[in-house]
């Protein structure tokens, strides 16, 4: 059976492979290539060495994104993993309608951005219109109003993630911690969360990941407003290649140095989260 199985293992994964790369490794690489081109088209391409790269660092609206979106992901990788474990431990007790709060908290994360991006602006606006404001008025309401929308749509999310792991804990771990006089704090951080890295390991490279990469929630919310300061990244890529002529090389190099931002952080996050699972 093995030696079959071998035999014809090439046949069976050869679709898989092909499908890979016609829709990811082409596509990239042509992408790659594409960022030190000036061209409208993948036909009439140009090359240009680094100039595209040296127009999107020079870029104030670029660099200005960066910034937004690195402290828009501190703050929202924080809130959201720490409400989402917090709703977990609360879940994972008996408590009546559990099951119930665990679909509700985990629905938001069923409805698309764009949706999400204008019922939110709508409800913002409505209550910043009670002090005689708009989100679009000053950036810091649209700062926080995308962390809300972030929180409110992956919380539930992440809630599950956690609850699969609080799970796992063995009980007689926990019973043998108390038996040795820890507490349930110390239980808590000495026991627990050591024993569920592997679900803290994915949560945090989720949230990270996602927050990186938001764009259709931020181009519904704000669209960027006002004058751009609340541009993320995924958003200033897309208005540099689409709504700018013949910077379209610049935008294509925006999204490699994107990738490879968000693509570094990843990595790092994974190997210090990875490196505390062999050693719990």
């Amino acid at each position: 059976m093995e030696r079959t199985m071998k035999k014809y293992f090439p046949l069976f994964v050869m679709p898989t492979l092909m499908a890979f790369f016609i829709a990811f490794v082409i596509p990239f690489l042509m992408g790659l290539y594409l960022s030190f081109c000036k061209f409208t088209t993948v036909t009439n391409a140009k090359f240009v060495g680094l100039d595209n790269y040296v127009k999107a660092f020079s870029n104030k609206g670029f660099l200005s994104a960066l910034g937004f979106t690195v402290l828009f992901a501190m703050v929202a990788v924080v809130t959201i993993n720490v409400f989402g474990f917090l709703l977990a431990l609360l879940l994972t007790r008996q408590i009546p309608g559990r099951n119930l709060f665990r679909t509700v908290f985990f629905m938001p994360n069923l409805i698309g951005g764009i949706v999400l991006g204008y019922i939110w602006q709508a409800m913002i606006n409505g209550v910043l219109s009670g002090f005689g404001v708009t989100m679009l008025m000053d950036a810091k309401y649209g700062y926080w109003g995308l962390i809300l929308l972030m929180n409110w749509q992956m919380i539930g999310y992440i809630m599950v993630i956690y609850i699969a792991g609080l799970q796992n804990v063995s009980g007689d771990v926990l019973e043998a911690a108390k038996i040795d006089g820890a507490g349930k704090l110390q239980a808590l951080f000495r026991v627990t969360l050591p024993m569920m890295m592997s679900s803290i390991t994915i949560c945090l490279f989720l949230t990270i990941s996602n927050s990186f990469k938001m764009f259709d929630q931020n181009l519904a919310l704000t669209g960027g407003g006002p004058s751009g300061k609340t541009t993320m990244l995924a958003l200033d890529i897309y208005k540099t290649f689409y709504d700018k002529v013949g910077f379209e090389g610049v935008g294509q190099a925006k999204a490699v140095l994107f990738f490879l931002i968000v693509a570094g952080i990843a990595m790092v996050q994974l190997f210090i989260t990875r490196h505390r699972e062999v050693e719990s």
